[in-house]
């Protein structure tokens, strides 16, 4: 198990192999420069926007609170909810006051999370077109025109500057589609976006356990089966030019994985199998590649949101 260990380290470090990595690296440059420009300025946005809303709260009333459903499979906003800014432009204290019963953030990291979302959405329609451009056949570059939010693409070139995650393109997809529970695929909207970095960032053992099975899910039936766990393991891990079947050592590496995995011996890993495995040895959480920040990455971050 020591040297499994040691080879999911490894995989880390194999990640700059990904195809279409380094494509659009100016949009991307433009996209982190925004938002560097807005958390140098953090504190005194987030004071100013906190007082003017607290003037503002009591006439722009009658927005409905944000739900959620019990059930993460099932459709949620079925309710209207508050808009992300009132008439005068500041972020809305209704919508602040609900995000901030469902996450670990601040109020005033909240009102910093909000301007940076926003700052990200202006500019997913031009990263998008840029990747699309450079790469016509990738899932990552294919924007949702219809829809506002923050894309694939964003979203991917955000995680790999800002959060240090360098992982292929298929992990990336999966890390995409699981940040935000019951809309897979879609856009990240500001309810979803904050919701899974809340998670991402601060979430309990028991939230980045669930998130990381999702994540790992690959078609998404609950169920962590042999040819998904031989799908993440090839992907990630370098492959050495003089081996004769390189995908062997993945095969043995998966049977490895389900020993330790597969708690009822059914041949797949259920939510069951995967919470009761990380939670006896905590470092199985990202067995199957890297979905989470480092350490000094969510650090960095968190403290930009408060000077």
């Amino acid at each position: 198990m020591a040297k499994w260990g040691k080879n999911m380290d490894g995989a880390r470090g194999s990640s700059n192999q990904m195809p279409g990595a380094r494509s659009g690296v100016a949009s991307g440059a433009m996209i982190m420069k925004s938002v560097s420009i807005f958390l140098a300025s953090g504190r005194r946005a987030s004071n100013n926007s906190r007082a003017a809303g607290a003037d503002k709260g009591a006439s722009h009333s009658g927005a409905s609170a944000v739900t959620t459903s019990g059930d993460p499979t099932k459709k949620r906003r079925k309710k209207p909810k508050p808009p992300m800014e009132d008439a005068s432009g500041k972020i809305n204290p209704k919508l602040l006051e609900s995000l901030k019963k469902r996450t670990h953030f601040s109020k005033i990291e909240l009102e910093a999370l909000c301007r940076i979302y926003k700052k990200l959405v202006t500019n997913c329609h031009v990263t998008s077109r840029v990747l699309a451009a450079n790469n016509p056949g990738s899932v990552i570059a294919k924007p949702h025109a219809t829809i506002e939010g923050i894309d694939r693409a964003v979203f991917r070139e955000l995680l790999h500057s800002t959060f240090d995650i360098v992982t292929e393109e298929t992990l990336m997809e999966r890390i995409f589609c699981a940040w935000d529970t019951g809309f897979e695929g879609m856009p990240l909207r500001l309810e979803g976006w904050i919701v899974g970095l809340s998670i991402f960032l601060r979430g309990s053992q028991a939230e980045k356990v669930a998130f990381c099975f999702r994540v790992y899910d690959l078609n998404s039936d609950g169920f962590i089966t042999r040819d998904e766990m031989f799908i993440l393991l090839r992907n990630c891990l370098i492959k050495q030019p003089q081996d004769e079947d390189p995908d062997e050592g993945v095969r043995d590496l998966v049977e490895i994985a389900l020993r330790k995995f597969d708690i009822d011996k059914d041949g797949k890993v259920s939510f069951q199998d995967f919470t009761t495995a990380v939670t006896e040895e905590p470092l199985l959480l990202e067995a199957f590649g890297q979905c989470l920040p480092s350490e000094s990455a969510t650090i960095s971050f968190l403290s930009t949101l408060q000077s």
